[in-house]
């Protein structure tokens, strides 16, 4: 066993699913979009939908959305860092179907339109 299957990631908490691993599904979804947002409306599907307040993984997509690392000291501030922005989001919860219950499915508009 290697220390670094102890330690973890180096992240942001409270959750390294829910949290840092929310932060790298907004980096994915912002470097699809093509870098910037400005409105989201983000469905989360199974164990997301059901602790996304408490695990953080509604500020964590947020903060991925906005470019943030997981291991970015501003991750807890992400909602007002947004709305300072101009980037709208909204959340939904939903069954997603046959997915991984860590999922979100997310509708991203881009400041072009």
């Amino acid at each position: 066993m290697s220390i670094f299957e102890i330690i973890g990631p180096i992240m942001i908490g409270p959750s390294s699913s829910h949290t840092a691993g929310a932060v790298r599904l907004g980096l994915a979804a912002r470097a699809i979009i093509g870098g910037q947002v400005s409105r989201a409306d983000i469905t989360l599907h199974g164990s997301f939908a059901e602790t996304y307040h408490g695990h953080g993984t509604d500020i964590a997509l947020v903060a991925g959305l906005l470019g943030m690392s997981p291991d970015d000291e501003r991750i807890p501030n992400a909602m007002q860092v947004a709305q300072e922005q101009g980037l709208r989001v909204g959340f939904h919860t939903g069954d997603l179907g046959d997915v991984h219950p860590n999922s979100a499915q997310m509708e991203l508009v881009s400041p072009d339109g």
